[in-house]
């Protein structure tokens, strides 16, 4: 096993204090990771040494920046082991990704009456989407319930799945309950009746060995800023197949193979995707920090981040009043809670004066919120430069919230 607090060490910013000189307890790294030194380095590499915009210049800066950003694309594309670099395409992040999806596919493909299925807990950049790809087609959305464990009911999945479902769009891991979607099963089932399948993996890629083509899935988003890298990046993933078949969702510069005055014709993949200067920089991170992670190893990122999770829910579990949601275990980093008589936006304020950054509101999931039957909840998240003493701080944090506010 890697030494995790020698790792905690390639991060600077947790080094920094609060104003107030409080250490930072950083507990939000489903929401965005803190970045190691490396991918610093690198960033400021290319900015000291490569700047130039890629792919069309023919001087010697323009090549050097092309290479070095088409290397980040074949460490993304082997990272998530995608059959080719042409499907392999950089976004802004998780929620341009799905939204390239909804108009670049959805325009196209779906039409009225058909079917787009989703789940309640989804993150609202893979529910708006879709709302809006609804209205424009005049097609339903269905959604996939939870269980009382908080786990998609896939009972409940089959029953509601047709041959009028055109498409399947499911998170991997929730960003508020944490757990885990079976998605093979999902994919074989909704590829049998002819549905395409897309996978929001923002909050499992940073976590774990994910493999495209063992999962199966026809599309696949994430975002460079909850993996060590930079924001302003992401990635989507498509088939090679249904990338061909699909029109591009921007359109300037790069994407072109030719224009003339009443028509043009788009470039091969991956760039028909990629309209415009990119964001080169931050691509170039997000390699660097695939190679960061990459060498620290997925499974062992993945086995310290369950046992950082269940030793909060431990803790947690110790305090009256406090629920926590979701399942008992695999919350993959992401433990949400609330505590009877404190509302969540107060107890992150009385946190944060002592230096600990927690999650509160209703995490981009307003409908999960619903099903949970809370407004709000707190989550703390956890990612490979955490340890023990920061959740021991939390709880020690909490139980100053319960004094301030005369919660027993």
């Amino acid at each position: 096993m890697p030494d995790f607090k020698k790792i905690r060490s390639d991060f600077p910013i947790l080094s920094e204090k609060t104003e107030s000189g409080q250490a930072i307890v950083y507990l939000d790294s489903a929401a965005s990771s803190q970045k190691p030194q490396a991918v610093l380095d690198r960033v400021q590499k290319y900015y000291s040494t490569e700047n130039a915009n890629v792919h069309r210049g023919l001087h010697y800066l323009a090549d050097k920046a092309t290479s070095a950003y088409e290397a980040a694309r074949k460490t993304t594309a082997d990272f998530i082991n995608a059959p080719s670099t042409d499907e392999i395409i950089f976004t802004r992040g998780t929620s341009e990704s799905i939204n390239l999806i909804a108009y670049a596919w959805g325009d196209k493909f779906i039409s009225e009456g058909d079917e787009i299925m989703l789940s309640v807990s989804e993150h609202h950049s893979n529910i708006v989407p879709w709302q809006q790809l609804a209205q424009r087609k005049k097609a339903e959305l269905k959604y996939i319930p939870i269980t009382s464990e908080g786990e998609l009911d896939l009972a409940a999945f089959e029953k509601l799945l047709s041959d009028r479902v055109k498409m399947v769009s499911v998170t991997h891991a929730s960003n508020v309950l944490g757990n885990h979607t079976e998605v093979k099963t999902m994919v074989d089932k909704a590829h049998a009746l002819g549905a395409v399948v897309s996978l929001d993996a923002a909050q499992t890629v940073p976590h774990m060995p994910v493999d495209v083509q063992e999962l199966g899935v026809d599309f696949l988003s994430f975002s460079g800023h909850k993996m060590c890298g930079p924001t302003g990046i992401g990635v989507l993933y498509g088939k090679r197949d249904i990338l061909l078949s699909m029109d591009p969702f921007l359109s300037g510069g790069e994407m072109i193979n030719k224009v003339e005055l009443d028509h043009s014709t788009w470039a091969d993949l991956p760039y028909k995707f990629e309209a415009g200067t990119p964001n080169i920089a931050g691509a170039i991170g997000l390699g660097a920090a695939i190679d960061y992670i990459s060498k620290i190893g997925m499974e062992n990122i993945h086995q310290r981040v369950e046992e950082l999770s269940a030793d909060a829910m431990a803790k947690l579990s110790t305090i009256s009043g406090l629920t926590i949601y979701g399942p008992k275990k695999n919350h993959g980093g992401a433990v949400s809670f609330s505590i009877e008589g404190i509302h969540p936006h107060d107890l992150s304020q009385i946190l944060d004066q002592q230096g600990i950054a927690i999650r509160a509101g209703h995490l981009c999931c307003q409908p999960l919120m619903d099903v949970l039957k809370v407004s709000a909840v707190n989550r703390a998240s956890y990612y490979l430069y955490n340890n023990e003493g920061e959740s021991d701080a939390l709880i020690e944090g909490i139980y100053t919230a319960k004094k301030i506010f005369g919660v027993t």
